[in-house]
């Protein structure tokens, strides 16, 4: 299998396992993670993802462009509007993210970090939109979403001339949270998981819907949007012991209710 999902307790690992063709997506590779971020979005017992892909060379080069999906540019665009089953755009997972970026992450594999909510990043790692080399367009969320998290013209600038970006720059434009040597990664990923996994699951999933929910609104409206996930964790029995475990100075209890 091209795709690897491996639960341990509350954590998820998914793992693209192609490090032959640079972890690249091919057809039966983007369908087998539709389905991991669907089964995700329904199971509560999971309360973190790391994403990465194998090896050291590379995240994920993007879209392989050896497979031939039989879908012309328009198709796969308009497809892509009718509901992307993907990451980068995908607003109906509230599981935090964390990207492990080992090494390249191109084209689709960058867009993928872009629908992450934490990226960690091996110092070796380069970034790129390259798709205009080639003919094509940064569809996977790309051209939409990277001048929102990174300044316009240094955005633009990347996906207009394909240009790699270390991931030290990247850090500094906000878009990586931390940069380690290779032989770090998997211990610096391991000590944001814990710190995740201490949270409480229901506040978790709320900062995240409120963030994605109400990133083009004025601050006022957003503050009042009543997303399920902010009532559900106000009105939760882990409310109630996380002030209590705070009070009589031990570990809280989550119930994730």
């Amino acid at each position: 299998m091209s795709i690897r999902f491996d639960v341990e307790g509350a954590l998820a690992r998914v793992t693209i396992d192609r490090p032959e063709r640079m972890n690249a997506l091919d057809t039966a590779s983007h369908a087998r993670l539709a389905e991991i971020w669907t089964e995700i979005e329904t199971r509560p017992d999971i309360r973190c993802v790391v994403l990465t892909g194998a090896g050291e060379r590379a995240f994920s080069a993007g879209a392989d462009l050896k497979d031939d999906s039989g879908k012309s540019g328009v198709d796969y665009w308009k497809d892509f509007g009718a509901g992307f089953s993907n990451i980068s755009l995908r607003r109906t997972l509230k599981t935090p993210v964390i990207a492990r970026v080992n090494g390249l992450a191109l084209g689709g594999g960058m867009e993928m970090v872009m629908g992450c909510d934490i990226v960690i990043a091996a110092d070796t790692a380069r970034f790129a939109l390259p798709e205009a080399k080639v003919g094509r367009m940064p569809l996977d969320g790309g051209m939409v979403m990277l001048p929102r998290l990174i300044p316009r013209n240094v955005a633009v600038g990347m996906m207009l001339t394909g240009r790699m970006v270390g991931a030290a720059e990247m850090a500094r434009y906000g878009f990586v949270n931390a940069v380690v040597p290779m032989a770090e990664i998997d211990a610096e990923v391991d000590r944001w998981v814990a710190d995740i996994l201490a949270g409480a699951p229901l506040s978790l999933r709320a900062i995240k819907a409120l963030v994605r929910e109400t990133g083009a609104m004025a601050p006022q409206d957003a503050y009042r949007s009543e997303l399920p996930e902010l009532l559900a964790a106000l009105d939760s029995e882990d409310s109630n012991e996380g002030v209590a475990a705070f009070r009589e100075k031990r570990a809280p209890v989550w119930k994730g209710r």
